[in-house]
């Protein structure tokens, strides 16, 4: 099975929300669960990226509570989209899972590793930052325009995920045209009052508080950080605090790359995440 391909499936958490999936890849080993990017739904995810994950392991991407598909109320902290996290794994009874959070996916995934640490076996943390990180606290007027725009186009896209650069532009057209390949069994669309929750959710998640980093030392799952050299939505220099802070940390920063640096080099990333995963 594919990105393009796999069915939508269901299953109903104890929290009694009804949760979209779907769930391919290599059998037998430990699943990793996606969590996705403001406004990001099941058809967000590249299917360069996640089908050249899923040739060597089992990926499971999902929608939270109250996104797209996915029915109940939008959770609104991270605390609780990292509680809400927990109920969609354990409606699949999974006992251990590796992790791969982007963008305010990344916040959730922080906090599955905190409330459940025993539960999580590696990290990948991609264009992401701490709780109470630097510059987070809000967009400044031109992204924020952008991303929070009642309807979304490809220029938002570009301007949020790609640089100005020609590369990165025509990276940037090959993933829109990607994601937008499969036409049978899409996501439904995000709804403005989940954008609302999570825009919410961001700005509480990213009052600056230097003290909040110490949560960090916490998460003890081995981690790869990553992110693009010049990330507009969750500026850069919040994935070296998160490096720096994790224990057990690694950092990658790929060149002339935006928030999107995953789906401008969806193959290198994966091949990255790859190695990372398969380390003893």
């Amino acid at each position: 099975m594919s990105q393009y391909t796999t069915p939508n499936l269901a299953i109903r958490g104890s929290n009694a929300t009804t949760y979209a999936y779907r769930r391919f890849g290599k059998t037998g080993t430990t699943p990793i669960v996606f969590f996705q990017h403001f406004r990001g739904n099941l058809d967000s995810w590249d299917p360069a990226l996640v089908d050249s994950i899923a040739a060597e392991r089992e990926v499971i991407l999902f929608d939270a509570s109250g996104v797209a598909l996915s029915n109940g109320a939008t959770p609104a902290t991270f605390k609780e989209f990292g509680r809400d996290a927990l109920s969609f794994i354990d409606a699949l009874g999974l006992d251990e899972v590796d992790l791969f959070g982007f963008s305010i996916g990344g916040f959730v995934a922080q906090e599955v590793a905190l409330q459940r640490p025993h539960l999580v076996r590696r990290i990948i943390l991609a264009g992401t930052g701490p709780e109470g990180g630097r510059d987070m606290h809000g967009w400044t007027d031109e992204p924020r325009a952008h991303a929070l725009k009642d309807v979304q186009d490809a220029g938002d896209i570009h301007f949020l995920f790609f640089n100005s650069s020609t590369e990165s532009r025509v990276r940037g057209e090959e993933f829109i045209s990607r994601i937008f390949t499969r036409t049978e069994g899409r996501d439904a669309d995000v709804s403005l009052a989940a954008r609302d929750a999570q825009a919410a959710a961001i700005i509480e998640w990213g009052i600056q508080d230097p003290a909040k980093l110490t949560r960090l030392a916490s998460i003890k799952a081995p981690t790869l950080v990553a992110n693009g050299d010049n990330d507009l939505m969750v500026p850069t220099p919040n994935s070296y605090l998160l490096a720096g802070h994790i224990p057990h940390a690694e950092l990658s920063i790929y060149p002339n790359a935006n928030h999107g640096f995953l789906f401008q080099y969806p193959h290198e990333f994966a091949a990255e995440v790859l190695a990372f995963l398969a380390k003893n």
